[in-house]
C-alpha cells in the first residue's frame, strides 16, 4: 500500500510549491487529486480484506465476494 507521502507526490502537491508558478490556481486541483488517490487506496484496502475472507473460505463466501465488488464499484460513483 502506498504511503500518504507517496500519494501526495503522485498528486503533484510538491510541484506547485517548488515551481514558482501561481500555486493558488492549481492548489485545489492537487488537493482534490490527492484526496481521490487516498480514497481509491482505502477502497482497495477494504476490498482486499473481503477478498482475503473469501480466500480463507476457499472461494465459497459469496457475501465477501459481493462486498469486495460493491466496494470497488464505489470508484465509479
Amino acid at each position: 500500500m502506498k504511503t500518504v507521502i507517496e500519494m501526495a507526490r503522485e498528486a503533484g502537491i510538491d510541484e506547485w510549491w517548488d515551481s514558482g508558478a501561481e500555486w493558488r490556481e492549481t492548489f485545489d486541483a492537487h488537493i482534490e487529486r490527492f484526496a481521490e488517490l487516498v480514497r481509491a487506496d482505502e477502497r482497495e484496502a477494504c476490498a482486499k480484506v473481503c477478498d482475503d475472507i473469501d480466500t480463507e473460505y476457499e472461494g465459497e463466501d459469496v457475501l465477501a465476494t459481493w462486498c469486495a465488488t460493491a466496494i470497488r464499484a464505489r470508484s465509479s460513483t
